[in-house]
């Protein structure tokens, strides 16, 4: 089954997107977080990419919030939340983040939709689901495109550059002329992104003097490689239901990964979006939804909730 690009939707306004969030505490940092939908109803965790931030679910959100309890946070590093300079960030440490947000608000079970960066944030989740500790379950995750394995993901030449030794510089010089170039590389041909949506992923990129830190967000690339026996373990022995969508026309994670995810994960449930790039949630929400949903019906336990009684 595949989808195509959508007609263009209503998009939320950064602005309002911001208006409706609220800040909580992490590690003596303030760290954004959204939340929406029935606080009955089952929980979806929503893990952004780099170098975005929560917005990129903007166009799923009322479609999510209509059938879900959805919690949505930017990252440490990212977006509205801090960027402290001197911060040891790792993909370890934004893992912890969630659970203890979730587990603060009484969160006792969750399903996660990821995206990029928030890719291997779902793969650390889901390792340390059969080990010792008091944590929220786990109860299925999907993917979007993301570096799932370090061996077919094709980082831009910026990104490579950032994990050099001129990485600060670059950081601190970047723009928003080369951001959009950059996303016009990875977008699909049909389905490339506005001037406002450049606009808003910058402001996300520039806010609380971001672009300091870029070169140290970076360091995921190289936390890949060290764990790849950890996450894609963790993938391959898996006890909850795992599902991939993916924009097949991305350079970076696209046909080629899909390709790779078929041959190393058992029972792969794939459903590409053909000419789609690689922010499939943006470019094809509609897409992204369907597949997402029919994944979630096949799946669900009857009157499942992910609050604590």
């Amino acid at each position: 089954m595949s989808f195509g690009g959508d007609s263009m939707h209503h998009r939320i306004p950064l602005t309002e997107w911001a208006a409706s969030g609220r800040y909580v505490d992490w590690r003596g940092h303030r760290i954004f977080v959204r939340e929406g939908g029935h606080t009955a109803a089952a929980v979806l965790v929503l893990i952004h990419g780099f170098p975005t931030a929560s917005w990129d679910w903007e166009a799923l959100w009322p479609g999510l919030t209509r059938r879900y309890r959805v919690h949505a946070l930017d990252m440490i590093g990212f977006g509205f939340s801090a960027k402290p300079v001197d911060y040891a960030y790792s993909l370890v440490d934004q893992a912890s983040l969630f659970e203890a947000v979730l587990s603060r608000v009484g969160v006792s079970s969750y399903h996660v939709l990821a995206h990029d960066y928030g890719d291997s944030v779902a793969q650390e989740l889901l390792a340390r689901q059969g080990e010792p500790g008091a944590r929220p379950a786990l109860r299925s995750v999907a993917f979007l495109n993301g570096g799932l394995f370090p061996e077919t993901h094709r980082p831009l030449p910026m990104q490579r550059l950032l994990l050099s030794p001129l990485g600060p510089l670059l950081g601190r010089l970047a723009s928003r002329a080369r951001l959009a170039d950059s996303m016009r590389r990875i977008f699909g041909p049909a389905t490339q992104p506005d001037a406002a949506l450049i606009d808003g992923f910058w402001s996300l990129v520039t806010a609380n003097e971001g672009r300091a830190v870029m070169h140290k967000l970076i360091g995921y690339m190289r936390e890949r490689r060290e764990r790849r026996a950890r996450w894609v373990g963790a993938l391959q022995s898996a006890r909850v239901p795992l599902k991939l969508i993916d924009g097949a026309a991305d350079p970076v994670s696209g046909a080629h990964m899909v390709q790779r995810y078929r041959e190393l994960v058992p029972r792969a449930d794939v459903t590409p979006l053909e000419g789609i790039g690689h922010y499939p949630q943006v470019e094809a929400p509609g897409g992204v939804l369907a597949a997402y949903l029919e994944f979630r019906a096949r799946i669900d336990v009857p009157h499942e909730s992910g609050a604590t009684a």
